[in-house]
């Protein structure tokens, strides 16, 4: 069973070596084989991100034995949608229609999202999205 999504901004975080809440907790998940996920998008933006083909095989080595949440239908494009127009009519614009499409399969299989990046929370008070907070708070 998946215990997590994880988005871009925590493993960008990790492997940079980061030590921010975030990627502790993804460490610490890691170590204790729990089931990690995460999409389509979020794969997307990792393999974007890398500079040469060498990096970016070691990239899908290291990801390879985690599982993929993939956007399926039109519906999670009308979902993603829905939480951009949700997120400026509650005055908390959203700032990619990626981090829309993240959410979306989030709260289409009801996982938690593990993350680092404020517009996440901002779903929070407009959609189901469910997201791990830091233990202090």
């Amino acid at each position: 069973m998946i215990s997590v999504v994880v988005d871009s901004s925590v493993w960008i975080n990790f492997f940079a070596g980061k030590l921010t809440w975030q990627a502790l907790n993804l460490r610490e998940r890691i170590r204790r084989a729990e089931q990690i996920c995460l999409t389509d998008v979020v794969l997307t933006e990792l393999r974007q991100g890398t500079r040469d083909g060498r990096q970016l095989a070691t990239l899908e080595r290291y990801l390879a034995p985690f599982e993929v949440a993939r956007l399926e239908s039109l519906n999670d494009f009308r979902l993603a949608a829905a939480l951009h127009r949700a997120g400026h009519k509650a005055g908390t614009p959203i700032r990619t229609i990626t981090d829309c499409l993240i959410a979306a399969v989030c709260i289409r299989e009801g996982l938690p999202l593990l993350h680092d990046d404020r517009d996440f929370d901002h779903f929070t008070e407009v959609s189901d999205l469910a997201v791990l907070r830091s233990p202090g708070s």
